[in-house]
């Protein structure tokens, strides 16, 4: 199952590892495993990367960095073939990669041995591309009827899925809003007519898709890989100066 009808697929540079994703998903739909099992296997995979950057084994920091994006990809591809949507995995993936995320700004801050202020700008800088494209490939899916598990706006709680708890779903909910509620509240008001305007083309949302986590955790770990961990930051804070272009090219278009 595809987040979107065929018409609407466009090639997300971010999503690389979507085939290997639905091959894990595959071989465990008959299992015990449930998409929240997978999603703290990408938690473990993301901890065990940074334990090697600190060690400065970049290669294998790498891998396990891009194979923390890959099963990132699994949860929700298995929840879709065993056919259990649910706000409480949805909610657990995006609280696990801002957790994530901030972990990895303060070990490549420690490995660089840069100021502390220069990572926490990386982290935000990161965030806000993440939400940027999160917030327009959420409208797109709106839009033409895909995937509904994510909404344009978190504003209210949403009602459990059958199979899942009430609590969880609200627990779950408000941390994410503690979490994401300042960066979404930002791209809505830089952009707040987005919701109301023409579907958005292929073509933008392949350009936009630089701006999605798996493709930053891909250049993260190119420059860790050669040798270029000094420029990883730099590369992150500099790729935030894109942000005005992609509104003003969403804009321009209806």
């Amino acid at each position: 199952m595809s987040k979107l009808p065929k018409e609407h697929k466009f090639t997300d540079l971010s999503d690389y590892g979507r085939p290997i994703a639905r091959w894990i998903a595959r071989g465990l739909k008959e299992t015990k495993f449930t998409p929240i099992h997978v999603t703290w296997l990408f938690v473990l995979s993301a901890l065990i990367s940074f334990l090697f950057m600190l060690e400065e084994y970049f290669w294998a920091a790498g891998f396990f960095l891009l194979l923390k994006s890959v099963l990132d990809a699994a949860d929700g591809e298995l929840a879709r073939i065993k056919e259990t949507p649910s706000y409480t995995g949805r909610f657990f993936d995006s609280i696990s990669d801002f957790v994530l995320n901030a972990l990895l700004f303060i070990v490549i801050t420690s490995i660089t041995e840069v100021p502390i202020l220069f990572g926490i700008i990386a982290f935000l800088c990161m965030q806000l591309q993440g939400t940027l494209y999160n917030y327009y490939y959420t409208i797109l899916r709106t839009q033409v009827e895909g995937d509904t598990t994510s909404r344009i706006f978190e504003n209210e709680v949403p009602t459990a899925f059958p199979g899942e708890n009430q609590q969880h779903v609200e627990r779950m909910y408000y941390l994410y809003r503690v979490l994401y509620g300042g960066f979404d509240k930002l791209i809505y008001y830089l952009d707040y007519n987005a919701s109301r305007g023409p579907v958005l083309s292929n073509w933008f949302m392949t350009a936009l898709s630089i701006f999605g986590l798996g493709f930053q955790l891909l250049l993260i770990s190119i420059l860790l890989i050669f040798g270029l961990k000094e420029f990883v930051m730099l590369t992150i804070i500099g790729m935030t100066t894109l942000l005005p272009f992609f509104i003003v090219l969403r804009r321009s278009q209806g």
